[in-house]
């Protein structure tokens, strides 16, 4: 059998407590998160031989867990050490880390089977940057997505859930297409909400303005970003962003694990320069987690 580059990388996946080699990391086709989507992820990165925020993202993994009435089978604490040993193993300083929990196969494929044996992996790649330097020195490109973030008493949206991801992954299709790098999603009230994986933040008049997280993932890197802003004396305000005051800010970037701090330059027929408080804020978290 023929094995894609990714399918065949070398070293080790953490599965179920065991180090396994990653092309032998299979699942079986009746698994219950193949056909229904039941399961939970996490993305971590590892700046210098160290995760930044370790403990807040297996947090967020077992919250994610919890909502989805899923039972992970290990403390916090031997998820943390398992990403740590994972990372000394593979013997990277720089990663990306990505946990993740799923029902496996049970005694029948209903929806909600009792018995579906819980899994959870760790694995973890080198990989730079979300964008190419390019995209990050002038800025990416966004278009509008079809798909709006759904409401919150219509999806689980506090987890990080990978079935809220297929609308994601449908706008991020088409907006490559149409020659953009990501899409920008609306909330289900038409308000800015966020990009397909990321979360976006507007400068206006030196202050930072940020749709608030009430319908989608209130992101670890966002808050973050919060916290340096306030830190270096930039007012923070989160509030409902309509499409209409999109043309009243001057810079924009989107925060997230994958994209880091990554400027934005179009939102369609809007224009921004990355200037002073998206390159400030851009050094500080690079400065934070210890990215040369």
């Amino acid at each position: 059998m023929s094995l894609s580059s990714f399918e065949n990388k070398p070293g080790y996946i953490w599965l179920n407590g065991q180090f396994i080699p990653w092309a032998d990391n299979y699942e079986h086709l009746l698994s219950h998160a193949l056909h229904y989507g039941s399961s939970v992820f996490e993305g971590d990165r590892a700046y210098n031989g160290k995760i930044f925020e370790l403990e807040q993202h297996t947090s967020r993994l077992f919250e994610s867990a919890r909502i989805l009435d899923i039972k992970i089978p290990y403390s916090e604490d031997e998820i943390n050490q398992a990403c740590i040993d994972t990372l000394k193993k593979q013997g990277f300083t720089d990663a990306y880390i990505r946990p993740y929990v799923w029902r496996g196969v049970g005694s029948s494929l209903t929806i909600a089977p009792r018995d579906a044996k819980i899994n959870v992996l760790i694995a973890m790649w080198e990989w730079p940057s979300y964008y190419n330097e390019e995209e990050l020195m002038q800025g990416i490109k966004l278009c509008f997505a079809e798909y709006k973030r759904p409401a919150p008493d219509t999806a689980p949206y506090k987890a990080k859930a990978a079935g809220l991801y297929v609308i994601c992954t449908i706008s991020k299709h088409k907006a490559e297409a149409k020659g953009y790098s990501d899409a920008l999603m609306l909330d289900y009230q038409g308000n800015v909400a966020e990009a397909t994986s990321a979360n976006i933040f507007f400068v206006k008049n030196g202050e930072l303005h940020t749709p608030k997280a009430d319908s989608f993932l209130n992101g670890i890197t966002r808050r973050t970003i919060m916290k340096l802003a306030e830190q270096h004396g930039i007012k923070v305000v989160e509030r409902q962003i309509k499409p209409s005051e999109l043309d009243d800010f001057d810079e924009c970037f989107l925060t997230g694990t994958a994209a880091e701090v990554t400027p934005v330059s179009v939102i369609e027929n809007h224009t921004y320069k990355p200037a002073q408080v998206t390159l400030k804020l851009m050094q500080a978290y690079y400065e934070l987690v210890g990215k040369s």
